[in-house]
């Protein structure tokens, strides 16, 4: 009988820092959002904060890569918090004075996205060190639980108090980094990194190597990045929140909460019963039910069925989550995870934050409810085709290879 994740003292603290930090982001995701659409009255625009936070993900990830591989990943990922907080500190600024504009959200969100690029990808081969292998897929579940629960409290903390002005979000934000900084540099290793080697172009381009020769771990990685390129919907809730709900701040903050609620309970039940068998139909099978749930979210003109739907795209969705990353970490070896890591780092950027500009600029063309339609059916039809062009990940049976 193995300890549960939490009996790990290390891994107790990883599990605050994510918590405090995953909170804090969310909290200024969704005043970000809100701000911006306030100032421009834009999808449009909307969709180019997701933009400039996928970018420095696809620019910097080999180099990310190669630095988790030969750096202390607990210091690349204070690094990481300590960027977020200065930026929070911009925007505090640029709220109070008043000079806060389209250019300089933008210019946060493009800082918040090289931040992003490395603090994900540290995450993910980060956690692996913390508690031995057999448990890992637990320790999975029990980190996307906490990353589910910030995203609950985030949003709607942070929609509420946005009536008290942006500036405290912001402040309150800036004292969740601080906190996350401390839990971090509280972490020590349960397991010995490899010995990092000498960087050379064949070093430098592994990652891609290692998932372009594993099928499975290709097709769960692409699956994720074209369903969630299609299917997501999170950067018009700003527009639905307003124009088709009429909902305030409050209510947008309860939209961007509800995936995660759905999320949460999935999650906590994984990290009590992992899942044993037939797990690539199952991820297949969970991404058809998310952009299903899509679909109805995208014809709703009811605020509790809106939600309902969101939630129900969180809890499929998070099925997919942990197997992908379970499949991912147990199939990649320690020395590589730096590498691999950072190319996964950019599926998830494409899905979302590329997939925000997606959703920004179909929604600028035929507006934003024939726009979330359109992603969910297409997110139905990408589940159809990678059962065909990915049979091995079809016929996976367990996460274990």
């Amino acid at each position: 009988m193995t300890n549960p994740p939490l009996a790990y003292p290390s891994f107790r603290n990883f599990f605050a820092c994510r918590v405090a930090s995953s909170i804090a982001s969310q909290m200024m995701m969704v005043i970000i959002g809100w701000q911006m659409y306030d100032l421009t009255h834009s999808a449009y625009d909307l969709g180019l904060v997701g933009l400039a936070q996928f970018v420095p993900s696809l620019a910097l990830s080999l180099v990310v890569g190669q630095m988790l591989d030969r750096f202390d990943r607990r210091r690349v990922l204070t690094w990481c918090l300590a960027g977020q907080l200065l930026l929070t500190a911009v925007l505090i600024g640029g709220t109070l004075g008043g000079w806060l504009n389209r250019e300089t959200i933008l210019f946060v969100s493009l800082g918040l996205g090289a931040a992003k690029a490395f603090q994900m990808p540290a995450i993910q081969a980060l956690g692996p060190l913390l508690v031995p292998p057999q448990v890992l897929p637990r320790a999975l579940a029990v980190s996307a639980a906490s990353t589910q629960f910030a995203i609950i409290v985030g949003p709607a903390a942070g929609g509420f108090m946005y009536a008290a002005g942006a500036q405290v979000v912001y402040m309150a934000c800036a004292a969740l980094f601080l906190i996350a900084i401390f839990m971090m540099m509280a972490v020590r290793l349960e397991h010995a990194p490899a010995e990092s080697k000498a960087t050379d172009l064949q070093s430098l381009f592994a990652g891609i190597v290692f998932i372009w020769q594993r099928k499975e771990i290709l097709g769960a990685l692409s699956l994720d990045l074209f369903a969630v390129l299609l299917g997501g919907a999170t950067a018009l809730l700003p527009i639905f929140a307003r124009d088709i709900l009429h909902v305030g701040p409050w209510g947008l903050g309860l939209l961007r909460s509800a995936p995660a609620i759905g999320a949460l309970i999935v999650s906590l039940y994984l990290a009590r019963r992992p899942i044993q068998q037939r797990v690539g139909k199952m991820m297949l099978g969970s991404v058809a039910i998310y952009g299903l749930a899509t679909v109805v979210f995208g014809l709703s003109t009811s605020f509790l069925l809106s939600l309902l739907a969101l939630a129900v795209t969180g809890a499929f969705d998070m099925v997919s989550v942990v197997i992908r990353q379970s499949l991912v970490q147990l199939d990649t070896p320690n020395e590589m995870r730096g590498r691999v890591s950072a190319v996964n780092s950019i599926f998830i950027g494409a899905s979302n934050q590329l997939g925000e500009f997606e959703s920004g600029l179909t929604a600028a063309w035929f507006g934003a409810s024939p726009s979330v339609l359109i992603g969910g059916l297409g997110t139905l039809l990408v589940a159809a085709a990678w059962m065909k062009l990915f049979p091995m990940l079809a016929r996976r049976e367990r996460l274990a290879s």
